[in-house]
């Protein structure tokens, strides 16, 4: 079904409001503290209760509003179908088990594998970041643009990791953008960190191992708010991990080097 044929202003608001009610749950739990019980899925990799509640409540407000549409959700799995929401009910579910305030909801929305609308909610200092394809993007109704840095020596790079990619080449990165004068961070959500990079508070994202439902919606944020990104394809089962890269104009052609790997990119 061609975009549009789907109703995208209803998808939208829909989707911003349904945001809002997953990060109510989320700051429910969060606040208690104590009760943020986590299940081990691997050697640091946890689910808490709160993940499983804002899945069953996206999943179900979306099969009710939407039941011919797909749903792809980190903790559930899914389907791909010709329209697909891909979810991640708490992207930073590390941070937000050891009750850091950086984690984010993150939903997207795609037609034919194409990504046309992104929210990525942060329930802790309230921010709505929101894109519609060819629409621009905005926080909290105001537009945002990526910053207008030009210089890498100037660029701050949240560079995220995951133990699903080399240790090794990793820390050779970390290398090489140290080297390049860059500032590095890290704040461990990816979702969180592309709207960082779409609101120019942050210059680039950069991660080796990431997942539709990561990133969707950031990447989406990015593209309207004037970056560039190498793209995602929602393709198969959506299960496949890809790189992710996402900047600023101005640093790309620097910072691509910095991530390919290649030597001599300063002046």
């Amino acid at each position: 079904m061609p975009s549009n044929k789907i109703d995208l202003a209803q998808r939208f608001d829909f989707a911003v409001a349904l945001a809002r009610q997953a990060g109510a749950v989320a700051m429910h739990h969060f606040r208690k503290g104590g009760d943020l019980r986590t299940i081990e899925k691997g050697p640091q990799d946890v689910v808490t209760i709160a993940d499983h509640e804002v899945d069953a409540l996206i999943r179900h407000s979306i099969g009710e509003h939407y039941p011919d549409d797909g749903i792809l959700t980190e903790e559930s799995g899914g389907i791909i179908a010709q329209a697909t929401w891909v979810v991640d009910p708490i992207d930073g579910t590390g941070n937000f088990a050891r009750g850091i305030a950086s984690f984010a909801i993150s939903i997207a929305f795609s037609v034919g594998g194409t990504t046309e609308i992104g929210i990525v909610y942060d329930p802790v200092a309230d921010e709505m970041f929101t894109a519609r394809r060819g629409h621009g993007a905005f926080c909290n109704g105001m537009p945002m643009h990526v910053s207008a840095t030009q210089d890498i020596r100037r660029a701050a790079v949240e560079a995220g990791y995951s133990r699903k990619a080399p240790l090794a080449d990793y820390l050779a990165l970390l290398d090489r953008l140290l080297d390049a004068g860059c500032e590095f961070m890290q704040f461990g959500s990816a979702a969180r960190g592309l709207a960082q990079v779409a609101s120019g508070r942050v210059d680039a994202y950069v991660e080796a191992h990431l997942f539709a439902w990561d990133v969707l919606a950031g990447l989406l944020l990015v593209e309207e708010a004037g970056g560039g990104t190498t793209g995602f394809p929602l393709v198969g089962d959506g299960q496949h991990a890809l790189a992710v890269f996402a900047c600023t104009p101005g640093i790309a052609t620097p910072l691509r080097m910095i991530v390919d790997g290649q030597e001599n990119i300063l002046p």
